[in-house]
């Protein structure tokens, strides 16, 4: 089909009303082929939006509601007697498909997560001692509601460290809540696929070969450095950080239809790749300060190429 980024996303826009950073990130985690963790209260069309980028692109969609009782063959897969054939056989779990909706991820216990953590970084799982490699692409979309902790499971920092981006979604403005409620009033948008899985390869393909400059990895590296040594982090990014701003920025190149990386690309996507692998000093909340302010003017004190 050969259909550009930007069209996909002008058809997201017909269903998210607003939320460009949200609606950014999920292209930008989709053409780099990394992850997106979504954090934000209920309402906020988090998982919407996750469900119409899947119909956009087509492919296999599967949504898993995490829950305090999930089991890690209700996400990946197990083992079950077939009785007419008289044997094992594997019945692969709904891990198995281009993009795997986790919705409030943490609510599910710690082997849940060890067994999303595999598939999310080697892209394969293993069922009974036997792997098997997830499909390509493989996307996992996750939710989270920062509010209600109860019944909850804080997810494990290196979960965390694999997830390419966290976008924080925010509430919409008075004039967006009233297209909202106008637009899904009686006649809500619909949506048909606008591109294929060969166009999300083939968007994937070009952002590996957009050309950076080593003064831009450069300078990639030095805002990741600039966690490790800012007075209210108490641990900074790992070096998975600067990797992660470089693919981002290459993707946003893709995404606005260049072949070239620039320090506004790495600029831009910074908050979104560093926001979740830096832990703040307990004088963030004593002190009354704002993390995302902090981090904001942390990027813009390292000075581009």
């Amino acid at each position: 089909m050969n259909v550009e980024p930007l069209v996909v996303r002008s058809e997201l826009a017909k269903a998210i009303v607003g939320q460009d950073e949200m609606v950014d990130g999920l292209l930008l985690a989709l053409i780099a082929g990394g992850h997106a963790l979504l954090e934000g209260t209920p309402g906020l069309a988090k998982t919407l939006a996750c469900t119409s980028l899947a119909c956009l692109i087509g492919g296999a969609f599967r949504r898993v509601q995490f829950t305090p009782d999930l089991l890690p063959s209700d996400v990946v897969g197990t083992r079950i007697y077939d009785q007419r054939a008289g044997e094992f056989r594997v019945e692969l779990g709904p891990a198995f498909a281009n993009l795997l909706l986790a919705d409030e991820i943490n609510r599910a216990p710690a082997k849940v997560q060890s067994a999303l953590l595999e598939a999310m970084q080697e892209r394969q799982v293993t069922i009974a001692g036997e792997t098997h490699a997830l499909p390509a692409p493989f996307v996992v979309l996750a939710t989270q509601n920062p509010l209600d902790g109860e019944g909850t499971y804080p997810l494990p920092v290196a979960q965390l460290d694999r997830f390419l981006v966290k976008i924080r979604v925010a509430p919409p403005t008075r004039e967006q809540e009233l297209e909202i409620v106008a637009r899904y009033g009686d006649h809500p948008p619909t949506l048909s696929a606008a591109a294929a899985l060969d166009d999300v390869r083939a968007w994937q393909e070009r952002a590996r070969a957009v050309h950076v400059e080593p003064p831009l990895r450069a300078y990639a590296v030095d805002l990741v450095r600039a966690t490790r040594s800012h007075p209210l982090i108490e641990a900074g990014a790992s070096p998975r950080a600067s990797l992660a701003l470089v693919a981002l920025a290459r993707a946003r190149s893709v995404l606005q239809g260049r072949s070239f990386a620039t320090p506004d690309d790495v600029r831009a996507v910074a908050p979104a790749a560093l926001r979740h692998r830096v832990a703040w000093s307990y004088r963030v909340a004593a002190e009354e300060r704002d993390p995302e302010r902090e981090l904001r003017e942390l990027v813009a004190a390292v000075s581009p190429p």
